[in-house]
């Protein structure tokens, strides 16, 4: 019978490809001492597919680009490294619109973080945790390492369509991702590259005088989030074992550093960030994980209790979840959303579409045509109208 190759071994395979016939496996760190760095050949054939492949993210619909949001992100990613590492790496951080936890580094220096991992995310702290981490890949030059250190030299495009069917739990983000990306967002780094990820970019955490009680806490929100949703993720940070190693290795670095305390930021975290609540709320609903979507609206709710939006993903979560007395609630969150701002059409359909469900024709009527004078041109305006006939 013929054997397949597990998908770890599939994915170093691949790796070797862009390697070329290079074989060293020891590098200089990027952002040391030295300034006479020169890349070399395998690396500038990595850093052209990276530019390349990001290319195709940059014009998709999937970054999310509030300025703000942006720009905090990335002003937290400066605090950690000195001028003149950022001198010799561009470091860029970018959010996706996904709501699988998840974050991978480009050997260019760009970082893509995923809207539901910053979600998950309580303080400024742990956000410098996960850039930390990664950037200590990018620094450390692990992509590059990696692909060094392997020696089978199959053919990588079979390979990588294997690799593409394995992730395609990431949705319309596995047609992007190529090679590269694909392969720092699925597999990850060898355990010793990992924990040397913890290790370096711990150290970087506590000398920008952030808590270091801190740096484990997100890995630990992951790893419960992973078992509420009971699916294996496609994602390194999604990979309970993988996780796991990061909170055992999170819980030894802080040993070394007990009581030490520090910056947390959690007004301005909250502040920066809490739009992405909104975001992973929707695509959760999306996704069925109705649970999840309901604490991030109603975590959204804490702060801004007056907010339409959430009111009406929180009408969202009871209706499709359906459970017991759900229609009911739904029907109130509806209700509560059109109060706070009578203009937010979407919650005149939905109130309107239970109405007509529970036989209450004349307030379904009111509802749905006052959703078709508050959004003349949507898409779905003839589905609405068949509606309407239904309430004559």
């Amino acid at each position: 019978m013929k054997k397949t190759l597990p998908l770890f071994m599939l994915l170093l395979t691949a790796l070797t490809l862009l390697a070329g016939c290079e074989t060293t496996s020891v590098l200089p760190v990027r952002g040391g001492s030295s300034s006479s760095f020169q890349m070399e050949g395998d690396e500038r054939r990595l850093w052209n597919r990276s530019e390349e492949e990001q290319k195709k993210l940059e014009r998709s619909d999937l970054l999310y680009r509030n300025e703000e949001l942006v720009s905090y992100v990335n002003e937290v990613a400066r605090r950690l490294h000195p001028a003149e590492v950022h001198q010799q790496i561009a470091f860029r951080i970018v959010v996706l619109k996904n709501p699988l936890l998840n974050a991978f580094a480009y050997p260019n220096g760009v970082i893509y973080v995923h809207s539901g991992m910053i979600a998950r995310m309580e303080n400024e702290a742990e956000l410098a945790t996960l850039l930390a981490h990664e950037m200590t890949h990018v620094t450390h030059r692990h992509a590059l390492q990696q692909m060094r250190d392997l020696k089978n030299k199959a053919a990588f495009m079979a390979t990588f369509n294997v690799l593409t069917l394995a992730a395609g739990g990431v949705g319309s983000l596995a047609s992007l991702l190529g090679q590269v990306g694909t392969l720092a967002a699925v597999q990850g780094y060898s355990r010793e590259l990992e924990t040397e990820a913890d290790t370096e970019g711990f150290g970087l955490v506590v000398a920008a005088q952030y808590d270091p009680a801190e740096t484990g806490k997100l890995f630990l929100r992951l790893k419960e989030d992973v078992e509420e949703r009971k699916i294996d993720e496609p994602f390194f940070f999604g990979s309970h074992p993988r996780l796991q190693e990061r909170i055992e290795n999170y819980e030894k670095l802080q040993t070394l550093h007990p009581g030490k305390g520090g910056m947390k930021n959690e007004a301005i975290f909250s502040r920066k960030t809490s739009t992405l609540w909104l975001i992973d709320a929707d695509q959760n609903i999306s996704a069925g994980n109705y649970n999840i979507a309901q604490r991030e609206a109603e975590r959204y709710l804490s702060q801004k209790p007056d907010d339409a939006h959430a009111h009406f993903l929180l009408g969202e979560v009871c209706r499709q979840r359906n459970e017991q007395g759900d229609l009911d609630k739904a029907m109130d969150f509806y209700r509560k959303s059109i109060g706070q701002d009578p203009s937010y059409a979407n919650s005149h359909k939905a109130l309107g579409l239970l109405h007509l469900k529970k036989g209450e024709r004349p307030q379904a009527k009111e509802h749905l045509q006052q959703y078709l004078i508050l959004a003349p041109q949507a898409q779905d305006r003839a589905y609405v109208l068949e509606y309407l006939k239904q309430c004559e």
